[in-house]
């Protein structure tokens, strides 16, 4: 029998199988039906807003409702009503260009669902990194499982529950379950897999989907860095940095996780970004609008990295301790830390900043390639020209310029890795494509001359020959 909601390995076999060969039975081909299950989705969120911030909110011990609202509804309901637009447009198939050597004959593109989506989902936006990939699958006319993550139980219950409600699990199912069910998630022979994560685990993810040839898309993470610029309005690079460290308490894939800064710059930076914390999250020990760390792992994790370090390298940014109990962890920045140094080798995902000293943008750059290249980057100032030599002498998978975060919320623009950070884009048109086999069709003209490429081989053929490879 299908099944919505899966908690058993035994489950995910049995769903697996009669959903692959439903993709192959019965492709989504029709615009009507996307547009449906997207309405559904649609409906879904709204009717399940409060429960879905409620559930989230629980299984971080506080994350702020707010939040919740801005960095996963709002551009989850952006994103659908974007693929609504555009969808229709993005199925057709197209006309592309053609050499005049082959004239009458025309080529084509035509968009086909590639069946059946694997969507692997992480726990720090367990809401948005859900139904972003369900957008560009469902859009893209596949049929979907999802892996909710076992570090957010309470919403993947919610989740999986109101999907049960608003989608046929002949469409859409969703896998409940711990670390093992993902695994064997990953396993799956899948028309492609998309996994939300660690580097490492998706390294894994990658090797596991390997054997069946399983194509992938890897959102991955690591540190994603911040070039300020010697001319830089300081007060705004600060502001927006901040806001990009403190959103979600620093639990973000594209969150700032390091500034490189001229060293003239660093003392009135500290300054600024304690004025910035006293004024957005005064009393914060209380604070409904900051969010806690998700888990006693992830907090002990990150109160090691600080422990390893000096003391007076870790500039606290308020009079208010780090609490074990609430998971309370209020922003620092550390100062100049070693390069070697845990908090500079790791993902931070916390409300933690080091600040790097440079000697002009050269050494920003060669400091930003001796990594490993990052999910995104960040570069503040008012000269193009040092703008520019950032932009055009670093790779990231995206770049924000004066402003963090942003850009995962466009939808006209791909959103993806590159090397350790990622494999491959979505979001929007890149997404619909990415979940799509772009199917290329070469229709030959009832009149043509492919009947003088035929043996016996003329001389008109071998002139012909020697004409186009002269």
């Amino acid at each position: 029998m299908s099944q919505s909601i899966i908690t058993t390995k035994e489950q995910l076999t049995a769903q697996f199988e009669h959903m692959h060969k439903l993709s192959r039975k019965r492709p989504i081909n029709s615009w009507t039906d996307r547009e449906a299950l997207l309405e559904s989705l649609e409906a879904m969120l709204s009717e399940n807003k409060q429960i879905f911030a409620d559930s989230i909110s629980q299984d971080f011990g506080h994350r702020s409702k707010d939040e919740t609202n801005f960095a996963e509804l709002f551009p989850s309901f952006h994103g659908i009503s974007h693929a609504k637009k555009n969808g229709k447009s993005w199925m057709k198939t197209r006309r592309v260009p053609i050499s005049t050597l082959y004239k009458p004959a025309h080529n084509e593109i035509q968009p086909q669902p590639l069946g059946l989506v694997g969507i692997m989902v992480p726990w720090n936006y367990p809401l948005f990194l859900a139904v972003g990939p369900m957008i560009d699958a469902l859009t893209a006319g596949n049929r979907i499982m999802i892996k909710m993550s076992e570090s957010a139980p309470l919403f993947a219950e919610a989740f999986a529950e109101a999907v049960s409600r608003h989608f046929s699990s002949d469409v859409v199912s969703v896998v409940v379950g711990e670390v093992d069910l993902a695994v064997a998630f990953s396993a799956l022979p899948f028309d492609h897999l998309l996994y939300t994560g660690s580097t490492n685990v998706g390294k894994q993810v990658m090797a596991a989907a390997a054997p069946n040839l399983t194509p992938v898309t890897l959102e991955l993470g690591g540190k994603s860095p911040v070039v300020i610029t010697d001319e830089v309005n300081l007060e705004n690079a600060v502001n927006r940095v901040m806001m990009g460290k403190t959103l979600n308490a620093g639990q973000t894939c594209i969150a700032p996780d390091y500034v490189l800064i001229n060293s003239s710059l660093h003392s009135r930076f500290v300054k600024l970004a304690k004025e910035w914390v006293e004024k957005h999250y005064p009393n914060i020990a209380n604070n409904e609008d900051y969010t806690h760390i998700i888990n006693d792992s992830q907090y002990k994790r990150v109160k090691e990295y600080l422990e390893q370090l000096p003391n007076e390298q870790v500039v606290p940014l308020t009079n208010v301790a780090a609490n074990a109990e609430t998971r309370l962890m209020p922003p620092v920045i550390v100062l100049n830390p070693d390069p070697e140094s845990e908090v500079m080798q790791n993902e931070l995902f916390a409300p933690i900043l080091p600040l790097v000293h440079i000697n002009g943008l050269r050494d920003a750059v060669e400091f930003v390639n001796s990594r490993p290249r990052p999910l995104a980057l960040y570069v503040f100032g008012e000269n193009n020209d040092d703008i520019e030599y950032v932009r055009n002498y670093t790779v990231s998978g995206g770049v924000a310029v004066n402003e963090v975060i942003m850009h995962v919320a466009q939808h006209e623009l791909p959103f993806g890795g590159v090397g350790h950070s990622g494999i491959g884009a979505y979001h929007g048109k890149a997404g619909f494509e990415r979940l799509s086999h772009m199917k290329p069709v070469f229709v030959q003209s009832k009149f043509n001359a492919m009947n003088i490429m035929l043996p016996p081989y003329s001389d008109l053929f071998r002139k012909g020959l020697k004409f186009l490879t002269k």
